[in-house]
């Protein structure tokens, strides 16, 4: 099984508090985006690359290389495993990348979606989405930092 320190759902991936806080906290030395559109977005694969702290290695890749590939990483990479949605997350998930558990990280508001804490809102298809993940006996934590007590998602739905 690979090193996988933490899994985190987050519509905006790499961030500050993704690049710093989750990194540090962690001890992670390798950020892993599993998002098949940002796979092939050189241009926002560097604007993120922007954050992450010196010596600190990122990889892009899509949700079928991720499945195909992560089982291969070194003991040495500690990785911090970061997909932009649930959809992307139950993908994985009937791919074979079977994790005890993802973070929910940001998830944003937008037409169609209800709020259900301060930093995620889900629309119909989220929640469906989110089931079937926790179907598979995956924990789903509402986190925004390391610190925070954290709140089961399933239970907001």
């Amino acid at each position: 099984m690979p090193n996988i320190l933490a899994a985190r759902i987050d519509n905006r991936l790499i961030h500050g508090q993704v690049g710093m806080t989750w990194v540090n906290s962690l001890q992670a030395n390798l950020i892993l985006v599993a998002n098949d559109e940002v796979a092939t977005n050189t241009v926002q694969q560097s604007l993120m690359d922007m954050v992450v702290p010196e010596g600190i290695q990122t990889r892009y890749f899509t949700i079928e290389k991720t499945a195909a590939v992560i089982h291969k990483a070194s003991p040495s990479q500690k990785i911090l495993l970061v997909c932009k949605t649930p959809q992307d997350v139950l993908r994985l998930t009937e791919l074979g990348l079977k994790l005890d558990e993802w973070i929910v990280g940001n998830m944003h508001f937008a037409e169609g979606k209800t709020q259900i804490t301060p930093t995620v809102s889900v629309d119909d298809d989220d929640r469906e989405v989110l089931r079937k993940i926790s179907s598979h006996g995956i924990k789903l934590t509402i986190k925004g930092v390391p610190t925070d007590k954290g709140q089961e998602l399933i239970n907001l739905l």
